[in-house]
């Protein structure tokens, strides 16, 4: 099979071809490496290859196709993991000079999972440094580059993993949304992002940055293989005290039989969609509201019924979110001292002067800024003034998306106010930066899920669409998005 032809594959094409003998998993894995070696040199997404064990994955495949065994869902799969998930035997440096050298001792539950699912681990993938930022510039590494326009961002922190799929040098990939950084570097790039409902997904070996924040998630090219990879990576961990014992649904399938049993003209018929009102606001590019609202309209003909709805508290969810996130890092990040592993500062003449040249060397100016604001705001006399606060604005914008949902079964909003930027354009201005993400921050401090689709382009770069569900409801956003993705084929 010509290699052009491998890259495209679907994951249920790749687990067809290879049950039938047209396909080997082996050859697979060597032409997206091959893609990477001649692709990635200029959009830097991978930080660290893991061949030998993608190769002794592929084989093991392999085998089994050949002995006519049952495969599993994944087979095959070649996959990109965000480096800030801990992969055996494989670096995780979280893009940080802190961790350059560290070698992970163990798999995360999301890596058991996809492993024993038959997926191939292709490696690691850039990000920015402990999953802060909105653009992949603050990786200790250096920045990726948009696949769609390499002198603009790809998204962040999840760049590294939005830009493999767009270049095709990974078929899925996961990532790690804080407070957008699935979504929105999946809009910057023009792929499926899907944030998962809190505590939907183990947390078990990802790294922490915002501990009531994180969530892993899928990036993929279509909604069908977002969905296979989230079946297999979502429910109950007892590693993670915060993962539900909900059931999980098999999303693929659920996928597969909604397009099987919904073959007319109005296939969305009967499902309210809230438009949140505060979502066309100062700073929004017209030509991503322009997308936004075409895809709302795509919509509104399969037989979605718009309601508009109101979130008031939508301007102040950056604050909340840099009040929390940055406490939350202050906390998690203690640990990076030079003491027990990674990085430690040479020749220093006491311990809290190995603490500080550690960590001053160590991590990177962003990572600086959100330790100190994290620090100031759970210090005393400003523990109630700022952090108590915060957690009680939270209380009310989860409030607000109650509300909204009650009259509703999904909300639709953009992803992000402008399509990407260029590479250094906002690095001076930490506030604009932040703003990037003001579309994003609110589910993510409310727990709901919430997706990122293709909605169209913006001066011919990628635009999203954003849909935020209920908890646990993302079977939902995932049939809306394939009928969106249908309909734009």
């Amino acid at each position: 099979m010509p290699v052009n032809d491998l890259l495209q594959l679907s994951i249920a094409e790749i687990r067809a071809a290879l049950a039938a003998g047209r396909l080997r998993a082996v050859e697979l894995a060597e032409a997206y490496y091959a893609e990477i070696e001649r692709g990635d040199p200029g959009i830097h997404a991978y930080l660290t290859l893991s061949r030998e064990r993608a190769l002794q994955q592929a084989e093991r495949l392999d085998r089994l196709a050949t002995a006519g065994s049952p495969l599993p869902p994944l087979a095959g799969a070649p996959l990109g993991i965000k480096d800030v998930i801990s992969v055996r035997g494989v670096r995780a440096t979280c893009g940080s000079r802190i961790l350059e050298n560290y070698i992970a001792p163990y798999d995360a539950t999301v890596i058991e999972r996809l492993d024993a699912a038959g997926a191939i681990f292709l490696g690691k993938l850039n990000c920015d440094e402990f999953a802060m930022g909105s653009s992949n510039e603050n990786s200790a590494f250096g920045p990726v580059r948009n696949p769609r326009d390499p002198e603009r961002v790809p998204g962040g922190s999840s760049g590294g993993s939005a830009a493999a799929v767009a270049a095709r040098t990974a078929l899925a990939t996961l990532g790690s949304d804080t407070g957008g950084s699935i979504r929105q570097p999946a809009a910057f790039c023009g792929v499926v992002g899907v944030m998962p409902t809190y505590g939907r997904v183990s947390r078990f070996g990802l790294t922490a940055f915002g501990s009531s924040l994180d969530r892993i998630g899928p990036l993929a090219r279509s909604v069908a293989d977002a969905a296979a990879v989230l079946h297999v990576i979502a429910g109950r961990d007892l590693r993670d005290a915060t993962t539900s014992s909900l059931p999980v649904p098999d999303y693929a399938a659920e996928l597969a039989a909604w397009r099987a049993s919904s073959a007319g003209s109005k296939p969305l018929a009967g499902i309210r969609l809230g438009v949140v009102k505060e979502s066309w606001r100062a700073g929004l590019d017209s030509g991503v509201e322009t997308a936004v609202r075409q895809a709302i309209a795509r919509l509104e003909t399969l037989g979605c019924r718009f309601i508009e709805v109101s979130l008031p508290r939508l301007d102040a969810a950056i604050a909340i979110y840099y009040i929390l996130a940055t406490a939350e890092a202050s906390s998690n990040l203690a640990r990076y001292d030079g003491v027990r592993y990674g990085y430690r500062a040479p020749d220093a003449g006491s311990l809290s002067e190995m603490y500080r040249r550690t960590r001053d060397r160590g991590f990177g100016p962003e990572v600086k800024r959100r330790i100190l604001l994290g620090t100031y705001v759970l210090s005393a006399g400003y523990y109630d003034a700022y952090y108590r606060k915060a957690q009680q604005a939270r209380t009310l914008l989860a409030q607000d998306f109650a509300a909204a949902l009650a009259g509703c079964d999904a909300l639709a909003l953009p992803t992000t106010p402008t399509p990407a930027f260029r590479l250094g354009e906002k690095t001076g201005d930490p506030l604009a930066m932040y703003l990037a993400d003001i579309y994003t921050v609110p589910a993510s401090l409310a727990g709901l899920p919430g997706i990122s689709l293709p909605c169209g382009q913006a001066g011919g770069l990628p635009v999203g669409l954003q849909l935020v569900g209920r908890h646990f409801q993302e079977s939902l956003l995932l049939r809306l998005g394939q009928a969106l993705e249908s309909s734009a084929a």
